[in-house]
């Protein structure tokens, strides 16, 4: 049996950030005189107790490495234990929502994702709206660190071809983690400082500006208003468009280039594909809204360029409702939001450069078909491509596929039509936000579905953030034994 103790210390330090970051909305509560605050002081202090008494109990454990098995129990418990806490100002607050709304809505702000059960956003107090957008903020720092420390350690879904020489500490996974996460934070708060004055000098309220910047940057798209972006002006949407994108690639570039390098950033590849993928999709949807659906040529690139950047990124922002666009339209929406952005960044989905490793390896192959007895060896940013990040992405693919497809089954069993629940599944799994529909699309919201259904997909928005096969790992007999 492994020692646990490291997994509970790391975990508990990190329930008990997650309880002092309670008192800013409580803070802000009792600065507008709203009666609401004493929801988020108990639930600090019931968070405070929980996660230091758990960090204090496992705090003779630590060591200076994390083995495998630890290394994919911290990686996991994080995302399943921080929710179950991040959702009590739900349940005490003005909401008093039921523990399975409250652990959907914190579950999908602390995976980015962006689905939301409640509705009359405009009514609640201005705590909880900051504490939505303040868990979305949390979990985006957080998958970055994941994203660059530990998946590249475990070896999942290719993402071993992105260990940074820039941040190698010999192999320590806690130091490596602390390193990364000092940089990131630097970054990551200054643009998102840069995204709030940008909100700001465009006309958007000082309020509005904070929230809408935290779950700009975190690419997760929770907002203060039922119309979401809807209730802003031609400007706002643009400005929120740039800081979609920036947020969506990679940020070990950002580290790079405040070091005076530029080249990195600029040849990347992945950054190159992601920015076609987006150029080459609006241009063809603009045109048809104007040809086909007679849009105005302004609106009609501005609400598609918005609601592709949302979309592929992962954020989750409506402008408009897309579902009246056209079937064709739709369609393309439903699998731009399976592409996902840059690896590193706080985008979700597949990712870019698994589809760049794909086709690559699918070319390859049909060079061979062709001359067998040639040698032809798939390439990625001018390195070969090894076997065993080949099989990895592999397995990512054959993972989500399955995943989603079982995913739809279940949540078709609890009575959701086919298009509801594909929808569902893909957008839980994919950590996108908005589904297809009348139910949960762009002018909906997920609180009319039953509890089963809203407890499968957070439970899909957990496996989606963290790239399947960090949750599935834990699951086998094997990985207990080992």
């Amino acid at each position: 049996m492994f020692d646990l103790r490291p997994v509970g210390y790391v975990i508990g330090l990190l329930i008990a950030a997650l309880g002092a970051s309670m008192l800013i909305p409580l803070a802000l509560d009792l600065f507008t005189g709203n009666g609401h605050w004493d929801a988020f002081l108990k639930s600090a202090l019931f968070t405070l107790l929980c996660g230091g008494l758990m960090a204090l109990a496992c705090s003779n454990g630590l060591s200076g490495r994390l083995n495998l098995q630890q290394t994919f129990l911290i990686t996991t418990g994080v995302w399943l234990m921080l929710p179950v806490f991040g959702a009590l100002p739900f349940m005490l607050g003005a909401t008093q929502a039921s523990f399975t709304d409250s652990f959907f809505e914190a579950m999908s702000g602390l995976t980015t994702t962006g689905s939301t059960v409640f509705s009359g956003l405009e009514k609640l107090p201005r705590g909880l709206l900051l504490w939505r957008g303040l868990t979305q903020w949390f979990g985006g720092i957080g998958i970055i660190v994941v994203a660059m420390v530990f998946l590249p350690e475990l070896k999942i879904g290719g993402m071993q071809i992105f260990r940074s020489e820039a941040f190698d500490t010999s192999g320590k996974v806690l130091p490596r983690a602390a390193e990364i996460a000092s940089k990131i934070t630097i970054i990551y708060v200054g643009l998102t400082f840069l995204c709030a004055m940008t909100y700001l000098m465009l006309g958007m309220d000082p309020f509005d500006a904070v929230v809408h910047a935290l779950t700009t940057l975190s690419t997760g798209g929770f907002g203060n208003y039922d119309s979401s972006f809807g209730a802003f002006g031609p400007s706002l949407s643009y400005a929120a468009t740039v800081f979609m994108i920036l947020a969506a690639l990679p940020f070990v570039r950002y580290v790079q280039l405040l070091n005076g390098s530029s080249r990195p950033l600029l040849h990347d590849s992945q950054v190159r594909a992601f920015l076609m993928v987006i150029a080459s999709v609006v241009a063809a949807i603009a045109l048809y809204l104007v040809i086909v659906q007679d849009f105005r040529g302004p609106y009609a690139l501005r609400a598609t360029l918005f609601t592709i950047v949302t979309i592929i990124t992962g954020t989750g922002y409506a402008l408009d409702d897309y579902m009246g666009w056209g079937n064709v339209v739709v369609v393309v929406i439903f699998f731009v939001g399976l592409i996902g952005g840059c690896a590193g960044s706080t985008a979700c989905s597949v990712k870019v450069f698994r589809y760049q490793l794909l086709f690559k390896s699918i070319r390859a192959q049909m060079r061979r078909i062709h001359s067998p007895h040639g040698i032809f060896i798939p390439r990625y940013d001018g390195q070969p491509i090894h076997d065993d990040v080949l099989s990895s992405v592999m397995a990512f693919f054959v993972l989500f596929i399955v995943s989603l497809g079982v995913l739809a089954v279940l949540l078709g069993m609890t009575g959701l039509d086919f298009i509801t629940a594909v929808s569902g599944a893909a957008t839980a799994l994919a950590n996108v936000g908005p589904g297809l529909g009348d139910k949960i699309g762009p002018a909906g919201n997920f609180g009319g579905l039953d509890d089963t259904a809203k407890w499968l997909l957070a439970i899909g928005m957990l496996i989606g953030r963290l790239e399947l096969m960090a949750v599935y790992a834990i699951l086998t007999v094997k990985f207990w034994r080992t």
